[in-house]
């Protein structure tokens, strides 16, 4: 099923937020249906209908831990809508 994969991701991101890449972010994004937008330059930024967190990461290598919880906390807010 396509969410379980997705929620095993989360949940390793939960785990161990280092080594990520921006890649990883828009395939969960993907499944999970949230909205993704590539602005002109190294920025992608998240975002899901009815939530108020809008989570942009700079796309560089690896992603900063910061920035994976930020996109957690994007999740859990998309999960209680």
């Amino acid at each position: 099923m396509v969410m379980g994969s997705a929620d095993k991701v989360l949940a390793r991101m939960r785990e161990n937020p280092r080594d990520w890449r921006i890649d990883d972010l828009e395939n969960v994004s993907r499944r999970l249906g949230f909205s993704i937008r590539k602005a002109p330059g190294s920025h992608v930024t998240f975002s899901a209908v009815g939530c108020q967190t809008v989570v942009t990461v700079p796309a560089h290598k690896p992603v900063k831990p910061v920035y994976i919880r930020m996109f957690l906390r994007l999740a859990d807010e998309a999960e209680e809508v």
